[in-house]
């Protein structure tokens, strides 16, 4: 059993609305609220800021808004997330060859194993200079807990929020652990939670004392025993290196059901299409076909097809999901569907093709047409307009880089911005201006540019998010913690 403090916890801070500040001078220090706007939105990540309201992910952004109305609601930009969350992955990587990540803004280092910590002092000194680094190639802050096991890492990680660190020390585990809530452990979700509260069981002092008889009794042998353990600070899971992917899906939630079928149809194709690029971009093929399908009523129904082989053919994919959207009654309304592929391999099994029907005609990765598909527009038909998300990056020929602040009435309004400068200026124009782009997220970090009057992105002091966070704690990206 491991006893010096070399696993190490990373968790950055409220992640994406953290980025989204950083990329936006304008938003530092204010309430900032990233998920989806509709009227069926979730907040996927507050800043600390918007949690002194109450506002916290997996929360109705409906909610939400009337929590803090005047907080900044953003679109999600997730590659904008995804790079940054690359380039803390290769400081972890540069630490040990075992890295576990956990999400983009979540992992966990085995320090010792990469000769980079092996007893307290050198563990801290490891947790500092990585936090030093994050910033230095980020500019955002992350929250890192040292200790004996990955349990107790996580643990240590949440208490160091926001932008801390905080190392356990060996013999002081049980002592820690005793008056935290069941819930804090591992495997401890909802309804194992409320099972032992009925027993009367709400610390982990009361489920260590509880027994193990006691507990394989009530949640049975396995969990019984681990969360035993657990209650005990025996973690001896060890840091895994590569996590396989089990599956790989995509999935959308409508504002308004979708009531006609063909409609429906329509969309289960364009969602096969979206899963085979996630699929192929992986470098994956997989053999089971997977369609999700929730109701108007809340009722969730999944139907599965398993080929004969691997595959990653959007064709073949699109009929597989055709097929089993045959067998699911959609009346009344959908609400959400989404497709997905498991069964997952690195290679393809090349005459599956026959599977797709029209198995000679040439896939051209363009959106499939659907039974009936309507003709061709008349070239006097009006443009549709353009779309232009919360928080997405433009640029302007004459402003230069900005990002949308809201949209609506044949109008969208830009602050123009970058993340080195000061609060930008706002000006509105039509949504078709010629002048007017998307644009691609900028660095928040520029490297070899001199700019006297540029503003580093800097995240708000931690006391200051501290204060803020407190009554908060646990709140995170949606299905985690940040």
């Amino acid at each position: 059993m491991r006893t010096a403090p070399t696993i190490l916890h990373l968790d950055m801070d409220a992640f994406f609305a953290q980025a989204e500040q950083a990329s936006k001078p304008s938003l530092r220090g204010k309430a900032v609220v990233v998920g989806g706007l509709g009227p069926r939105g979730v907040v996927a990540t507050a800043s600390y800021e918007a949690r002194v309201f109450g506002v916290h992910s997996a929360m109705p952004m409906a909610q939400a808004r009337r929590l803090a109305p005047n907080a900044a609601y953003l679109v999600p930009r997730f590659g904008f997330y995804r790079s940054i969350s690359e380039q803390v992955m290769e400081l972890l990587r540069a630490l040990s060859p075992l890295v576990e990540p956990l999400s983009l803004d979540e992992a966990f280092v085995d320090l010792e194993a990469g000769g980079a910590a092996w007893d307290e002092s050198s563990a801290r000194l490891a947790g500092a200079r990585l936090r030093a680094d994050i910033r230095a190639v980020t500019g955002l802050t992350g929250s890192v807990g040292l200790a004996a096991s990955k349990m107790l890492a996580k643990i240590a990680s949440e208490q160091a929020k926001p932008d801390g660190l905080v190392l356990i020390e060996p013999g002081t585990e049980r002592a820690l652990l005793g008056p935290l809530p069941v819930r804090t452990l591992p495997g401890v979700g909802p309804a194992t939670g409320d099972h032992l509260r009925r027993a009367g069981i709400h610390t982990v002092d009361e489920l260590a004392e509880a027994g193990e008889a006691e507990l394989v009794r009530l949640l049975g042998k396995a969990h019984g025993q681990a969360l035993h353990a657990m209650a005990l600070a025996h973690d001896e899971r060890p840091v895994v290196a590569e996590r396989e992917a089990k599956s790989v899906s995509v999935e959308d939630t409508y504002d308004v059901d979708i009531h006609d079928r063909l409609r429906v149809g329509l969309e289960v194709q364009r969602l096969a299409d979206r899963c085979v690029q996630r699929l192929r971009g992986s470098g994956l093929s997989g053999r089971t076909i997977v369609l999700k399908v929730r109701r108007y009523d809340f009722s969730t129904l999944t139907r599965s097809e398993t080929l004969r082989g691997p595959t990653d053919d959007p064709a073949v994919v699109r009929e597989a999901a055709a097929r089993l959207l045959d067998s699911v009654d959609t009346t009344g309304g959908v609400r959400l569907l989404g497709v997905g592929v498991s069964g997952l391999a690195d290679y393809t099994q090349e005459d599956l093709f026959a599977q797709a029907a029209g198995a000679g005609a040439q896939d051209t990765g363009e959106e499939p047409a659907g039974p009936s598909a309507p003709a061709a527009a008349p070239q006097d038909t009006a443009p549709v307009e353009r779309h232009w998300p919360a928080g997405h990056d433009v640029t302007h020929a004459e402003h230069g880089h900005g990002w949308v602040q809201g949209s609506g009435v044949g109008r969208v309004t830009v602050r123009f911005e970058t993340p080195g400068s000061k609060p930008g200026r706002v000006r509105t124009f039509r949504v078709d201006d010629p002048a007017l782009q998307p644009a691609d997220p900028l660095p928040l970090v520029r490297r070899g540019v001199a700019d006297p009057a540029a503003e580093p992105p800097a995240v708000p002091s931690s006391a200051a998010a501290c204060s803020a966070a407190a009554p908060f704690a646990g709140g995170g990206e949606a299905g985690g913690r940040d």
